[in-house]
């Protein structure tokens, strides 16, 4: 059977016993894989690394032990997907593997700057930058036109004038026709 174009596989709560088939990084179309909840054993196989597009990832409350393996798929997720494998080690898990060095597990605090920490802090500084510049713009470009126009200034409010009025009687007549519908 052939499922490389599987985009989905959720087999959580069921109980099905033993290693994770090391033929799942075949399911190269693979975003959704659920495996939480059963009675799996063993290592996570490292064919699941090469999921690249793999968006959800849930292998919580089985019985799987060993490394995670290394891999930017698998580091990204959070450590909920890892939760319940008391035997588990590695990024981003807070438990380290024996061989590893202690270094801080993803999503955690520590209070130091790292460059994608100061790479934040400058698009949040461009962002609000950026914002406060294009709402100067704006406005003064509208604004400062009508103020400084006059051909302008009295067409435009003209223009909300007249849309005022068609507002007026459009909203009359529904008042009206709604009025001679309830004295029927």
């Amino acid at each position: 059977m052939d499922l490389v174009g599987l985009i989905a596989l959720n087999l959580s709560r069921n109980n099905l016993i033993g290693p994770i088939t090391l033929k799942i990084g075949e399911l190269t179309s693979l975003d959704f894989l659920d495996l939480s909840r059963k009675l799996f054993s063993g290592s996570i196989p490292s064919s699941l690394s090469q999921l690249s597009g793999l968006g959800v990832l849930d292998l919580s409350y089985n019985n799987l032990s060993g490394k995670i393996p290394l891999g930017t798929q698998l580091q990204s997720f959070n450590a909920s997907v890892y939760a319940g494998n008391l035997e588990l080690c590695g990024l981003p898990l807070a438990n380290m593997c024996p061989d590893e060095e202690s270094t801080p597990s993803v999503g955690t605090d520590d209070d130091s700057n790292t460059l994608e920490d100061e790479d934040d802090q400058f698009i949040t500084l461009r962002f609000y930058v950026s914002s406060i510049l294009g709402f100067f713009v704006g406005f003064w470009g509208v604004c400062g036109t009508l103020m400084l126009n006059r051909s302008w200034s009295y067409g435009f409010f003209n223009f909300l004038t007249a849309m005022k009025d068609w507002v007026y009687v459009i909203s009359a007549v529904n008042i009206a026709e709604l009025q001679s519908k309830f004295r029927n």
